[in-house]
């Protein structure tokens, strides 16, 4: 049998202005591109994991993993983001059409709950490959000592 090469898939992709939210305010966006760029999602499949990745030039603008607890928020017709909180920050992508904007986050649906699913899957093989975890204490009876009658 050959030898698989386990390396990412692009699984989705479309343009969209790139933003993140100020660090100092909180409140407004930053341009993290100067035009739209190709916003993707990819799998790994060697690592069960899904992420979203947009390269401006030689600079990756988005390296975003998705979890299960994320959440895409269309916050206009054509705009949307979603808070990564490994990367500490907001992401906001502006598109060219509402029906862009609904691909992506019907996408980001999708995605998610492949991630969830992926993470139930790993955490049963680990409890799989570690019987030892899964077996329980028995339950022990405390009963008061009974003592004759003296």
């Amino acid at each position: 049998m050959p030898a698989v090469c386990f390396r990412e898939q692009p699984i989705f992709s479309a343009r969209a202005h790139v933003f993140q939210i100020d660090p100092a305010t909180k409140r407004n966006w930053l341009p993290a591109s100067k035009h739209a760029v190709t916003v993707s999602f990819f799998y790994d499949a060697g690592r069960s994991v899904y992420r979203i990745i947009s390269v401006g030039g030689t600079k990756a603008i988005i390296n975003s993993t998705i979890t299960p607890n994320m959440t895409f928020t269309k916050t206009s017709q054509k705009f949307g983001q979603w808070a990564d909180s490994r990367a500490n920050t907001v992401y906001g992508l502006g598109f060219s059409t509402e029906q862009q904007l609904q691909q992506f986050a019907e996408q980001f649906k999708e995605v998610k709950e492949a991630a969830r699913l992926a993470r139930e899957k790993s955490q049963e093989r680990f409890e799989l490959a570690n019987p030892a975890l899964n077996i329980a204490a028995p339950e022990v009876k405390h009963r008061s000592p009974s003592f004759g009658s003296l």
